[in-house]
């Protein structure tokens, strides 16, 4: 059965104060107040993993991610932080790809490949973002798009490879804007991407993967959006700066 999974993106937010004292919140909640199989992810600052390793200590559902991660193992990549770095401090997740890196940072599908890559050598769980813009869902075969970032940035790896990547499917033009992809359009997307995966991989493989949905996810939508069957969990953005919305969201999975 694959893994039932909510991840926390606080992307650039909170003082290490904040940080700390939210961590608590959602720690306490989760304990107290979330049964089940589903494991959560909080994609945090790098500059607090460290400390935020002792905040989560003793529940097992908990982890850590970063935000991001260099293709390089090392070298003259002034503000950049290494998979290795990563590894020794023993943070297990990355966030690789996400829709601000492509846009801002003109990531590319060649340079994610080699992302996911190492952080796989290093042992990490990359989480691959993919999606389409309003343009091109407009506009475009948004489908194709989608399955060929997978293709390009995926598809070199081995099937036990990628059954260590999970996958979060976000829809651009829901990030932020409020705007929220309608469940059957998440399914659409979640069930396209699966079938691509079982076409390179086979069936089995495929159902291995956990595909995230992410884009605007709260309190309110996420049971609605976690019913589908190809929906395996969330990435989430704004809701994940508020602890009570975060752990309703949790719940919700």
């Amino acid at each position: 059965m694959r893994k039932k999974i909510v991840a926390g993106n606080w992307k650039m937010n909170k003082t290490l104060d904040e940080a700390v004292a939210l961590t608590s919140e959602v720690v306490n909640m989760i304990k107290d107040e979330v049964s089940g199989e589903v494991e959560v992810i909080l994609c945090v600052p790098a500059l607090y993993l460290t400390t935020l390793k002792k905040h989560i200590e003793g529940v097992n559902r908990i982890s850590l991610g970063a935000q991001n991660c260099h293709e390089k193992t090392s070298g003259a990549y002034t503000g950049e932080i290494s998979a290795p770095m990563l590894k020794a401090i023993d943070i297990p997740n990355v966030i690789i790809g996400h829709s601000e890196r492509r846009q801002y940072f003109s990531e590319t599908n060649a340079q994610l490949a080699e992302k996911v890559n190492i952080a796989l050598e290093n042992g990490l769980t990359p989480i691959f973002c993919c999606g389409e813009s309003l343009d091109q869902r407009q506009n475009e075969d948004y489908i194709g798009f989608v399955k060929n970032q997978i293709t390009e940035s995926l598809f070199h790896l081995s099937a036990e490879q990628l059954t260590s990547v999970v996958i979060a499917y976000e829809p651009i033009w829901a990030i932020g804007t409020g705007l929220t992809a309608s469940a059957e359009q998440a399914q659409e997307m979640h069930a396209a991407l699966r079938a691509h995966l079982a076409e390179k991989y086979g069936k089995e493989v495929a159902d291995e993967i956990s595909i995230l949905y992410g884009g605007s996810v709260g309190a309110a939508n996420a049971a609605e959006l976690f019913a589908n069957p190809d929906v395996d969990g969330g990435l989430v953005g704004g809701a994940s700066l508020k602890s009570r919305d975060f752990t309703e969201i949790v719940k919700a999975r």
